[in-house]
């Protein structure tokens, strides 16, 4: 089995045990609680992701250049409980912008630092390694800093949304 089916494959019984719950702190709080660094399924799917941007597989298409990657690895399927699988790579030390989106229904999102201080900026705050939930409806840009990070992002019917514009710009 090659990388990307393992990543598909242990994915599997995690959105199984999510697929009811609505993104949001809540759910936020209860995966770093309950799924978070240290268990068996954020330290597995964290060293999949890991080797997936190593090799090539997984964040390897440049949407602002080496340091800003991402690409989708699994459409959502009956199997993924109509989940999406997408991992992107940000790499920065200053604050950097990636860009501006929207869950339109929600998103679970590992935060998967490659360094000691790397961060990564949503809707809540800055977080190191574990998990976002922003909410159904929420938008933002994503930001790092402090070094890399991958964020392995889970979205409900595989939606997301770039066609908005951001606050600063309207």
């Amino acid at each position: 089995m090659d990388s990307t089916q393992s990543l598909i494959e242990r994915s599997i019984p995690f959105l199984t045990e999510i697929k009811n719950r609505t993104a949001g702190e809540e759910l936020e709080v209860w995966l770093n609680e309950n799924r978070g660094p240290g268990t068996e399924v954020w330290d597995d799917l964290a060293r999949i992701i890991r080797g997936g941007v190593a090799d090539g597989w997984a964040a390897n298409i440049e949407v602002d250049g080496p340091n800003y990657r991402r690409g989708r690895i699994a459409e959502p399927s009956e199997r993924l409980s109509y989940f999406s699988i997408t991992a992107v790579y940000m790499n920065s030390v200053p604050v950097y912008r990636g860009q501006y989106h929207q869950h339109p229904y929600g998103e679970l999102n590992m935060v998967v630092p490659l360094d000691p201080d790397a961060l990564l900026g949503g809707p809540r705050g800055w977080q190191g390694a574990g998990w976002t939930a922003p909410d159904p409806g929420s938008h933002h840009y994503p930001e790092v800093k402090g070094g890399a990070v991958i964020a392995l992002f889970y979205l409900p019917a595989g939606r997301i949304s770039y066609d908005i514009t951001p606050p600063d710009q309207q």
